[in-house]
C-alpha cells in the first residue's frame, strides 16, 4: 500500500468538516501521512473536538503532524497575562473556552495545553517547508523568525530562500481559485477560510497531497 502525504489548511475548530474531509473525501489509512498547518483552535465551534480526533487518530497509528499557528500561541500566551487573554478573545477564543466548558485559558486541561506547546515552528517534508503564515527568506536565519512563521503575509519575501525548497502554508484565507493558482509559485497557500462559510468565496477546508499535487477541498459542515 503506497503512502500519501496530505497538507491540510486552517481547521479552526470545524471538526466535523476535518473529519469529513479525512475519511470521506481522503480515507485516509495508516500508511498516510498527515500534516496540518496551524489554527487548529478558535473561531470555529469544536476546538475541543478538533484536537480530540488529532489524538485519537495518532493513538491509534496514524501519522499526525501539525505546525504552530498564531492561534496556539495566542491560547499559550493566554495563560501568562490578562492582556494576552484579551487578544485571544479578540481573534475567537472564546469559542475554544466553549467547546471546553471553561472559561479561562489555564482551565483547559493539560493534556491539551501540553498537545499544543509541543507543535514545532515549522516541518520539512521532502522539497517543501510546512509552516502556518511564511517564511522570513531576508532574515539572517529564517528559521529563528518565529513571528515570521505565526503572522507573516507577505508573500514576496523570497530572499536567500533555498533553491530546492518550497513554502506550504495557510494563515491567509483566500478563494480556491487562488489556491490553485499558488500550486505553481515558491508559496503554495492552503487556507481556504474554512470557518468563514458566510462569505461565498470561502467556506472550504482544503488539503494537497504532495506526491500527486492533487487539490481536495471540503464546504464547512459544522
Amino acid at each position: 500500500m503506497s503512502t500519501r502525504s496530505f497538507v491540510i489548511g486552517d481547521v479552526h475548530g470545524c471538526a466535523h468538516t476535518l473529519h469529513h474531509l479525512l475519511f470521506k473525501v481522503l480515507q485516509v489509512r495508516r500508511p498516510d501521512r498527515i500534516y496540518l498547518l496551524g489554527d487548529l483552535i478558535d473561531r470555529g465551534p469544536r476546538s475541543k473536538e478538533v484536537l480530540d480526533t488529532l489524538m485519537r487518530l495518532r493513538s491509534a497509528g496514524y501519522f499526525i503532524r501539525s505546525v504552530r499557528g498564531n492561534h496556539e500561541e495566542m491560547l499559550l500566551n493566554a495563560c501568562r497575562d490578562r492582556d494576552s487573554f484579551r487578544l485571544w478573545m479578540l481573534n475567537g477564543g472564546a469559542q475554544t473556552l466553549k467547546s471546553f466548558a471553561v472559561e479561562d485559558a489555564c482551565e483547559i486541561p493539560f493534556l491539551y495545553r501540553n498537545f499544543i506547546a509541543d507543535l514545532p515552528y515549522y516541518l520539512e517534508h521532502d522539497r517543501f517547508v510546512l509552516v502556518h503564515a511564511g517564511i522570513n527568506w531576508n532574515a539572517a536565519d529564517p528559521y529563528a523568525d518565529h513571528e515570521a512563521m505565526l503572522w507573516n503575509r507577505d508573500r514576496s519575501a523570497h530572499g536567500n530562500r533555498p533553491v530546492d525548497r518550497r513554502v506550504i502554508c495557510g494563515h491567509t484565507s483566500l478563494p480556491l481559485a487562488e489556491i490553485r493558482n499558488s500550486l505553481d509559485t515558491d508559496c503554495i497557500t492552503l487556507d481556504g477560510g474554512c470557518v468563514y462559510a458566510q462569505n461565498p468565496a470561502w467556506g472550504k477546508l482544503v488539503a494537497l497531497e504532495l506526491g500527486t499535487m492533487t487539490l481536495y477541498d471540503v464546504s464547512y459542515c459544522d
